[in-house]
């Protein structure tokens, strides 16, 4: 099952909730021509009592994202196919390149320089892939049909729940998301005798900030685009960086000043990370690649939160 075709069932699924809920959208739509449109500002009264809900300002946040990840858990409990699809992926990319291609390459320098099993040295990358893949394909395409068609945020955003409760709640399901993914591939590179170290405990959670950083961004461009034709320049990011950020060949291999460049992608950190925690290789510089994901999720956040304020409330 291709992604086009995981993500039509994804749809779908939203499509039927939707037309269930077209009544209660016409009537949450005149309550927020009426009195949200005005935008944060205009729901005063929409403040909860939590540290954090008194720090931001009125109407941003109402503490209760987890209503958006209910809501998703809903409407995909019958497309458990796309879960598995998700994970047979990048087992058909390590099994064809791993196993098959792999016996003619034999090894590559690893992490530390050290030779290493060609499989090996794949696996991690494509576990890292899959991470980024489950958290954009549920952060972009999903989330626009909600935005552009579904009107689902018009209707969300006229109850208590505010921007930041949308942006957050959609980011922690496609981080559930991309994290099953890569929790069924690891299983599959345990089964296959692919981890050669106890660090490897780490590499769920080092998956879940992966899948929280690629989220947020790409939740944060589906704020801009206008049409489908527009995700084509998702796709321009994403496949460059999956062909060419050390998932099927060292960083080596290139010359120094694009090494620059590589190292600076998002998808390249995560393959390193992902690499250094199965292989045992690990290093203060795991923390900076971590942080790297930090800021990218936090921008994230920020953007999709005020581009959402912006297009549905003022």
């Amino acid at each position: 099952m291709t992604n086009d075709d995981r993500l039509t069932g994804d749809r779908v699924a939203d499509n039927d909730v939707a037309d269930r809920g077209v009544a209660d959208r016409g009537v949450a739509k005149g309550a927020a021509d009426r009195g949200v449109a005005g935008g944060l500002a205009a729901r005063p009264g929409l403040r909860s009592n939590g540290p954090l809900l008194r720090v931001l300002p009125a109407g941003l946040y109402a503490g209760r994202g987890r209503m958006l990840v209910e809501r998703a858990f809903l409407v995909n409990r019958r497309s458990w196919l796309n879960l598995v699809s998700g994970i047979l992926e990048p087992l058909f990319f390590l099994l064809s390149l791993g196993i098959g291609f792999g016996s003619m390459v034999g090894q590559v320098a690893g992490p530390d320089g050290q030779p290493m099993d060609y499989a090996m040295f794949l696996a991690p990358a494509l576990l890292a892939s899959s991470a980024m893949n489950g958290a954009i394909n549920d952060a972009t395409y999903n989330v626009f049909f909600k935005l552009k068609y579904a009107k689902l945020y018009d209707a969300v955003l006229a109850t208590s729940l505010g921007p930041l409760d949308v942006a957050v709640g959609e980011i922690t399901w496609a981080v559930i998301r991309g994290g099953l993914y890569s929790s069924g591939f690891l299983l599959v590179m345990l089964g296959m005798d692919l981890i050669a170290s106890p660090w490897a405990l780490l590499v769920v959670p080092a998956a879940l900030f992966v899948a929280f950083a690629f989220a947020a961004a790409g939740m944060a461009c589906t704020t801009f685009m206008r049409s489908w034709q527009d995700f084509d320049l998702i796709q321009l990011a994403i496949l460059p960086m999956f062909l060419f950020c050390s998932t099927f060949y060292p960083l080596s291999v290139y010359p120094r000043p694009l090494q620059w460049i590589v190292e600076w992608l998002p998808l390249y950190r995560a393959v390193e990370l992902m690499r250094g925690l199965t292989t045992g290789h690990v290093g203060v510089g795991m923390l900076g690649h971590l942080a790297y994901f930090v800021v990218i999720a936090g921008v994230g956040v920020w953007v999709t939160t005020r581009r959402l304020d912006k297009l549905l409330l003022r």
